[in-house]
């Protein structure tokens, strides 16, 4: 049996106290320091990193994962978290940790809706959810944000700023959190309306509350992929994206079967009155394109749905550098790296695995071979979910103060907040290190990605876009 997470013994030890030795950690590792980024002589081939990471991935979705890379820099770093993890892994790190969300990006912040229908604003992915040290979130959000702003037309200041930006914000509100007892740090939400209404773009604000407002509106309908028309509600196909798998099916019915088996009698209840009648497989994201993901329809005797998706956990890209997870099950791991971070966690969080042996290999942590390990919940709305990175294009300023906002916030949970805060400060210091850090890892990125484009090109590996014959272009002729 998995062992809860345990609490560091400094946490039990009064605030002012903590505080202080965070002042303290600025002597030993200068805020200042923060900023370096140089890469290794030895420094391992991303494009070798990637394929090794393929090597555990659908075959036959890898040209598609590798396309959706291909289109600029920032989707190459969106699928490139192996690589940044390994790079990250090399920097210096003050010593707090936090439960991380692994692949923090301005893309994996989204909204989701509470148990009481409010839209949320979260981190909404956990795939590489690990205990870790807190700037490696901090970095790889800072240099989505400066990649993201020059691919906006921003300059490159400008682009620089909204890295700043975060880490102050992000700074800040861990001072706000740092006097607040535990359960009131733990309580701690951003309702999305609210958040946009403290826009300071009054034409972002304006538009992204149009278009909040849509999407709450179309996550009535089942998100278009149930058909009724046969009188039994069926799973719908939308190729190349949404299809049936049959030799896959089995497997993941089985594996849906396990999830009911292991629910606590609460959920029990409420899942018996459902029974699995169709499963379709999806393709998503960037860095998931290759990992398992299918959609189950559950339904009543009256016809009534409940979607949930079924989604590989495979090890996070954080394991090779940190201590080992404390989690037989990859899913288990993300799950409980979901329910530590998000302040409104989803009631169908679950998970299951194909069959055969759970014992995880003692010498790398990685799960058993031959078996997929899965994370279940329940469908969430990807327009809804996506609606993060539709903010940015509108008011990619403002959204860099909600990201701050949010991780923090979402650190603050597992994360000693009073040694954070003092090592932090109110000052400008740690903030324009994460800026001078970011923007230097986003011209590394930016190589990388020609690099990669260079691979494709010279047939290292292929890149096709899906449902069509057309190869990646060259990155001679992409805008950078």
């Amino acid at each position: 049996m998995t062992s809860a997470p345990t609490v560091q013994p400094a946490s039990l030890r009064p605030r002012a106290l903590r505080q202080a030795e965070g002042v303290k950690l600025r002597k030993s590792v200068p805020r200042t320091k923060q900023a370096d980024w140089q890469p290794p002589k030895n420094r391992k081939d991303p494009v070798s990193i990637l394929m090794e990471q393929g090597t555990h991935r659908i075959p036959a979705l890898l040209p598609v994962r590798y396309a959706r890379m291909a289109a600029s820099p920032f989707a190459f770093l969106r699928g490139a978290a192996a690589v940044m993890a390994s790079d990250l892994a090399g920097t210096l790190s003050a010593g707090p940790k936090v439960q991380s969300c692994g692949d923090c990006h301005l893309a994996n912040f989204g909204s989701y809706a509470s148990p009481e229908g409010i839209p949320v604003f979260d981190i909404n992915d956990f795939d590489e959810t690990f205990s870790a040290p807190f700037e490696w979130d901090m970095k790889r959000l800072g240099t989505s944000l400066v990649l993201a702003g020059r691919e906006g037309g921003l300059s490159e200041s400008a682009s620089r700023a909204l890295a700043r930006t975060m880490a102050q914000t992000y700074a800040q509100e861990m001072a706000k959190l740092a006097p607040l007892n535990p359960l009131a740090i733990w309580a701690e939400r951003i309702d999305l309306s609210a958040a946009i209404a403290g826009f300071q773009d009054k034409q972002a604000r304006k538009k992204v509350q149009s278009l909040l407002d849509a999407r709450l509106e179309s996550a009535r309908s089942h998100f278009g992929l149930v058909a009724e028309d046969c009188g039994t509600p069926r799973l719908t196909e939308k190729p190349p994206l949404v299809v049936r798998l049959p030799e896959q099916d089995d497997t993941i019915r089985a594996a849906f079967a396990r999830y009911l088996a292991t629910q606590p009698p609460e959920r029990a209840i409420l899942l018996s009155r459902y029974t699995l009648q169709d499963v379709i497989f999806k393709v998503v994201g960037v860095g998931s394109v290759g990992t398992f993901c299918a959609i189950g329809l559950f339904a009543t005797a009256d016809n009534e749905v409940l979607l949930l998706q079924i989604k590989e956990a495979q090890t996070s890209v954080l394991a090779p550098y940190l201590a080992p997870s404390p989690f037989r099950n990859q899913g288990e791991r993300v799950v409980t790296g979901q329910r530590i971070m998000q302040t409104a966690s989803d009631a169908f969080l679950g998970w299951t695995h194909s069959g055969g042996t759970d014992e995880v290999d003692s010498e790398t942590g990685t799960q058993p071979i031959g078996q997929r390990q899965f994370y279940v919940r329940r469908l969430k709305d990807q327009r809804l979910a996506a609606i993060g990175a539709e903010f940015a294009q509108i008011g990619l300023p403002d959204y860099a103060l909600l990201c701050g906002r949010t991780l923090a916030r979402a650190h603050a949970r597992s994360g000693d907040v009073a040694t954070l805060s003092g090592y932090l400060g109110a000052g400008r210091a740690f903030a324009d290190a994460i800026a001078t850090f970011s923007t230097a890892y986003a011209d590394q990125t930016k190589a990388d990605w020609k690099a990669f484009c260079a691979a494709i090109k010279a047939g290292r590996i292929s890149a096709q876009l899906p449902g069509t014959a057309k190869k990646v272009p060259a990155a001679s002729k992409k805008k950078s």
